[in-house]
């Protein structure tokens, strides 16, 4: 694995406290309403993030994930204002501004989305990595789903195709701890989901998903198994979600206290204690770079704010590939 150096621990710091500034701008400007539909938050759950971008080889590896999936791109490499742009439903997002929240893409930028079907990306990312193989790259897919996803039906044929074929795929179930409204001790007789994976004789395991250096060091173990062409990995990310399930959530499934409790151990702030005891950087200069980050968020805000939303005519010439349109009367 690459070296965990002081500049790991600054751009950590640096990125994670952009991804969750840039998804508090988001909570407040759909209250707002200038991003519409569902919202799903990432706040709490970084370090998965950060840990797993600093075991990638970002020229090659490809990540496809669920609808919490703002930041994901912008780790990957994709321009902040153009995900922004994207979510105000803007002709210089993303997509143009047809995918909004829940489908973000950047295929230059190797991510595959973004899916609003819960589990649907499961056998998408193996068939990503059965692509790879058949082509024979040696790139890996990380494949990420929540922890209501890991009960979908189509996890198990993906596992089990996953492993007959070798496939250099790293299946990540961010597990944190409510499917929606509902504990994932409700939804089986077993709450280590990790243990999914020995039924395919699937290596396996759990992860301290608020510590970015303990997801660094499983995901590069399990990305250097795939490269070897050892087959798949089940990792199942502990983390925390601070923020309800989406906007719209009461969140009466939890108490406050516990949320909390949870904040206590914020990917954040560990990373930024280790900064300052460690010396790396001194109050003042974390000051310098939390100032630089809200001003990279107002950036992509305006940024949404002032792009033209698409002509009516996109929606035709982004769904018909004949140009009379022979279906429409």
């Amino acid at each position: 694995m690459k070296k965990i150096t002081k500049q790991t621990y600054l751009d950590w710091y640096k990125d994670m406290l952009f991804w969750r500034k840039f998804e508090d701008k988001l909570a407040s400007v759909y209250i707002q309403q200038k991003v519409r539909g569902f919202l799903h938050l990432y706040n709490g759950q970084e370090a998965i993030l950060a840990g797993a971008l600093h075991a990638m080889d970002l020229t090659k590896d490809k990540m496809i994930t669920a609808y919490r999936n703002h930041v994901q791109p912008i780790g990957m490499g994709e321009d902040p204002k153009r995900v922004m742009a994207e979510l105000f439903g803007k002709v210089t997002g993303t997509s143009k501004g047809m995918g909004g929240s829940m489908h973000i893409f950047s295929k230059e930028h190797r991510f595959y989305g973004g899916h609003g079907i819960v589990g649907g990306q499961i056998p998408l990312g193996a068939g990503l990595a059965f692509a790879d193989k058949y082509k024979g790259s040696d790139a890996v897919t990380l494949t990420c789903f929540g922890d209501g996803a890991a009960r979908q039906g189509s996890l198990h044929e993906a596992f089990n195709m996953a492993m007959l074929w070798k496939l250099p795929v790293i299946f990540i179930v961010e597990n944190n701890g409510y499917a929606m409204g509902t504990s994932v001790e409700r939804t089986a007789n077993h709450d280590d989901i990790w243990k999914l994976g020995l039924g395919y004789e699937m290596p396996c395991g759990p992860v301290d998903a608020m510590n970015p250096i303990k997801v660094a060091e499983a995901v590069d173990e399990a990305i250097q198994r795939a490269r070897r062409g050892d087959g798949p990995t089940f990792l199942e990310m502990k983390t925390y979600r601070y923020r309800g399930h989406s906007m719209s959530d009461a969140q009466h499934y939890r108490t406050k206290d516990e949320v909390e409790e949870y904040k206590k151990i914020d990917p954040i702030t560990q990373v930024k204690n280790i900064i300052l005891e460690k010396e790396y950087a001194t109050e003042e200069e974390i000051a310098a770079i939390d100032k630089d980050v809200k001003s990279k968020v107002k950036e992509c805000e305006k940024f949404a704010e002032e792009s033209p939303f698409p002509e009516v005519q996109q929606l035709y010439d982004m769904v018909y590939e004949q140009e009379d349109y022979p279906f429409i009367s």
